[in-house]
Parts: structure tokens; sequence; C-alpha cells
């Protein structure tokens, strides 16, 4: 489906990177998907994500922090995560930088958008994301590395072709204003709405139960 969907815009299968979602899956499972070829690792939240990090390490998957991050988990999980996708305040933005300098490490972030204007939704609104960016740019240790969002769960995945597009244009409009910063990424497009977003330009899709399963019980 990747391949078929870059194939209709013109774009390259290497252009997209998956991230498996692996909240909802085991140790083991994780592992395995690791052995099948899956570099990247997405969790959501820090008691089950840290555990994973330390029994499988960094040398065999790059792990990414996809959900709602706490300002108070942060000291968890900077030095670990290479990526947050969930940039979304300032607040966060202070505590990742303060925590990276005393790890002397970068985080890459993507800032999270909320276009669709969910209230259910975190994120900043497409207008206030300039700002944003003025005001983290001199932050030394993250990288404002592109941007995020998350499309509503529809039916007909076709009807959140806008949103995929709107982020695209709005990192395209960033970038020129911003031309110091590596606004490349854009993080979108997931299980039932990825193929959408391939088109639309994701960079890095995050999948799980279509890739790795959901052992919840």
């Amino acid at each position: 489906m990747i391949e078929a969907s870059c194939e209709r815009v013109g774009r390259k299968p290497s252009e997209v990177q998956i991230v498996a979602v692996t909240k909802y899956v085991s140790l083991e499972t994780t592992r395995a998907a690791i052995s099948a070829g899956i570099h990247h690792i997405g969790e959501s939240r820090t008691q089950d994500a840290v555990p994973k990090w330390q029994a499988i390490g960094t040398e065999a998957a790059t792990w990414h922090f996809i959900g709602h991050l706490q300002t108070n988990k942060v000291k968890d999980m900077v030095g670990r995560f290479t990526y947050v996708h969930s940039l979304d305040r300032f607040s966060l933005a202070k505590e990742l930088n303060k925590r990276g300098a005393q790890h002397d490490v970068v985080t890459k972030c993507m800032v999270q958008v909320n276009v669709s204007g969910e209230e259910t939704k975190h994120g900043l609104a497409p207008q206030e994301v300039p700002d944003f960016l003025a005001a983290i740019q001199d932050m030394p240790h993250i990288e404002a590395c592109g941007f995020m969002t998350m499309a509503p769960y529809v039916e007909n995945p076709e009807e959140t072709r806008w949103i995929f597009r709107e982020l695209r244009q709005l990192r395209d409009r960033m970038r020129k204003q911003y031309a110091h910063m590596p606004l490349h990424h854009l993080s979108m497009g997931m299980s039932n709405d990825y193929h959408i977003a391939v088109e639309e330009g994701a960079t890095f899709i995050r999948l799980g139960s279509t890739l790795v399963g959901d052992e919840r019980n």
C-alpha cells in the first residue's frame, strides 16, 4: 500500500518511514517486529516504554515518543527517545531543553498541530505555530524537525485528506519562514488512513494494530 500510494504521487517509498506503535503489545512482540525489519518503535506511555527501552536498547531500534507527554515524565525519556512527536506547549519545550542540557543530548521534536480543531485532541492551532517556533528556536537541546497531527477516525479515510494537506502546506510555509530550522518531517497517518497521509507527504506513519496487533484482553 505504501508503494502504491507513493507511485500515485511520484514519491519514493524510501521517503516514508514506518513507526511501529507497540504500546499495546508485549516486549516479545516488540522484539519480533524489530527482528522482522522494523527500525522505528513508537510508545506513548513512559511507564510501559522505559522497561522496553531498557530491555532492547538503542542499537536495535530508534525510539519515538508519540503520545501526550506530561512535563514531569520528561526526565524518564530524554536521552532514551530520539524523537518526540507531541511537542505542544512552551513549558514542555523548556523541560525538554533543560533535561537535554543535563544529559548533553538533543531531542528531535515534531510540533503537534491540531489541524482538525477537535477539542479532544492536543496540539497548537495552526495560527499559533509561527510564534511557537520563534519561541523555541534558540533552545539548543531540542531540534524542531517537523510537525505531527492526528486526524479523526472516519469510515472513509478520504475525508481526512484535507487535514494532512493543510499540515504539509503549513510545513512548507514554515520552512521558508524559519529556513535555519530542519523542519522536514511530517508525522501523520495511522492504520486506517496512512495511505492518504503518504499521498499528502507523510515522512513518518504510525502503525499499530495493522502491523503488530493489539494484545489487550
